[in-house]
């Protein structure tokens, strides 16, 4: 019988973050799993979507992104990031993060050519690179601090490199990339001419005092690195799948190229909305670190109590435990088992690494959540 599916389809497994979603509808449990709010997003953001409808911003916009979107993703990469970029030639809207980083890596790699991730690595990672004809080398990042050997990476570095992935607040380990260690990588990406693909969606979600520095900002990346972002995290907005990818002229061009034929285009008024997004007070982003912390603290304290291990994140809202202590022998077992018994959806440690092995004690909770679904899901914790 002749086989339809793909080689490259049969390398890697659907979402193991969005089955545990699904596991914990039919169990009714709380779910930690999946990195959604449940609380609303900000109301300007909504009612400026609203306006964007009613003014009958409702067919395509230029592939690329809306003008006024474009101008608002360069303002704020400006005050921000400390980085200057014209958004004519510089930036492309896409459908969200995850297009953008797909987008980004098809732009750029050829079939063979080998891609450097640090893992544990947010699931999509993987699978971006196989889907390219890339092939992956892994980095492993060492608890409890989530640093990384540099003569392994140095090693791994070679003709054939042509991308490394990084992503800053990290998921799944809350690890933030220190200026030391960024510019240790970009060293090397100078040194064998390799692009630097950062993921930053979580830059605004920051820790006791932590820093977020942009790859591009340091000296010699701006034309080497690929910056993506979203407004899914920041404004709690996962499901409007607006993001973006800045870049050299040369590089975007490539990135459009890609984007236009695989998306056409980002939801239009949705583009409208997430320039109002980008505009917002600066107080706004603080006040969003502080409401988070308290989250993470609170989360933290419970699961500590309750017999977990946990490694404190610096930034994200996601925090990596380690669970050796309850006695199950691995960790989807485990996690199967809490959802199901328990009732809170966590996911399994195994599925952010190449080799499950190095995951097998681990587990990972989300915290974007309203307070009383945090403390609901602590009191279902607690029959552990």
């Amino acid at each position: 019988m002749r086989i339809f599916s793909s080689e490259r389809a049969s390398r890697f497994t659907e979402s193991v973050i969005r089955e545990m979603t699904r596991i914990c509808l039919k169990h009714q449990g709380v779910n930690l799993a999946q990195g959604f709010p449940d609380f609303p997003a900000p109301t300007e953001i909504k009612e400026a979507a609203i306006q964007a409808i009613q003014n009958d911003w409702n067919q395509y916009a230029i592939t690329w992104g809306t003008p006024n979107l474009r101008r608002a993703i360069a303002e704020k990469f400006a005050w921000y990031n400390g980085i200057s970029v014209d958004p004519e030639t510089e930036i492309t809207v896409c459908c969200g993060s995850t297009e953008a980083m797909i987008s980004s890596l098809m732009a750029i790699v050829n079939p063979g050519e080998e891609v450097i991730v640090f893992e544990p690595f947010y699931e999509n990672y993987g699978p971006d690179t196989i889907l390219c004809g890339a092939i992956p080398r892994f980095i492993t990042l060492h608890e409890p601090d989530w640093h990384f050997d540099e003569r392994e990476l140095a090693q791994t570095f070679n003709n054939r490199t042509k991308a490394i992935i990084i992503n800053t607040p990290n998921n799944p380990t809350g690890k933030v990339f220190s200026l030391e260690e960024l510019k240790c990588i970009a060293d090397l990406c100078l040194k064998w001419n390799v692009v630097a693909v950062t993921d930053e969606i979580y830059e605004h979600i920051l820790y006791d005092g932590t820093k977020h520095t942009s790859m591009a900002s340091l000296s010699g990346m701006r034309d080497q690195t690929i910056t993506i972002n979203s407004i899914s995290k920041t404004y709690s907005l996962t499901g409007w799948r607006v993001g973006w990818a800045i870049a050299s002229p040369n590089l975007t061009a490539s990135i459009r190229k890609v984007h236009d034929f695989l998306t056409v285009g980002a939801p239009h008024p949705l583009q409208e909305a997430a320039a109002t997004a980008l505009r917002m007070d600066r107080s706004y982003y603080k006040d969003l670190a502080t409401q988070y912390q308290e989250r993470r603290d609170f989360l933290a304290q419970a699961l500590r109590e309750t017999g977990f291990r946990v490694y404190l994140p610096r930034g994200a809202y996601y925090i990596m435990t380690d669970v050796s202590r309850f006695g199950f022998s691995e960790d989807v077992t485990f996690a199967r088992y809490l959802v199901e018994k328990a009732g809170v959806a966590t996911v399994p440690g195994s599925s952010f690494y190449s080799h499950p092995s190095l995951g097998k004690t681990k587990v990972r909770f989300c915290f974007p959540k309203k307070k009383e679904t945090l403390q609901a899901a602590v009191e279902r914790l607690k029959k552990l």
